[in-house]
């Protein structure tokens, strides 16, 4: 039997709104978030998506994080695209190799059950 242990998330990014000191611009939020900046732009890994009661939405990945969570949050392709405003918290896991990525993201569909992801899903409800 093979034994998956659960990563820690690199980065947790929530919902907020910016508290401006004398001289910060202004970041535009994107439904709801403005730390995208904390997501690494040139690695790949894995990206879930949580609600306000932190059940799992989604859970995707890529090869470049940042670009393409940003992407769910714009392109009309998006499975979360009817889901934008129950996301309340994204947790980011770098993992660079991309069978690893494969492999971490089916079991974490099957095991935490995503709402939203259908291709992967392993359990019947």
């Amino acid at each position: 039997m093979i034994k998956i242990e659960m990563p820690k998330p690199d980065v947790v990014i929530r919902q907020r709104e910016q508290k401006l000191k004398d001289g910060e611009v202004p970041i535009p939020s994107i439904y709801g978030f403005i730390d995208f900046h904390k997501v690494p732009r040139d690695k790949g890994g894995l990206i879930l998506f949580f609600n306000e009661d932190n059940e799992l939405l989604f859970v995707g990945k890529a090869r470049k994080l940042r670009p393409r969570l940003k992407k769910h949050f714009q392109d009309q392709v998006s499975p979360l695209k009817n889901h934008r405003e129950e996301v309340a918290k994204i947790e980011v896991f770098v993992v660079e190799d991309p069978m690893e990525r494969e492999i971490y993201e089916t079991y974490m569909i099957n095991t935490l059950r995503a709402k939203h992801n259908i291709d992967k899903v392993f359990y019947k409800d």
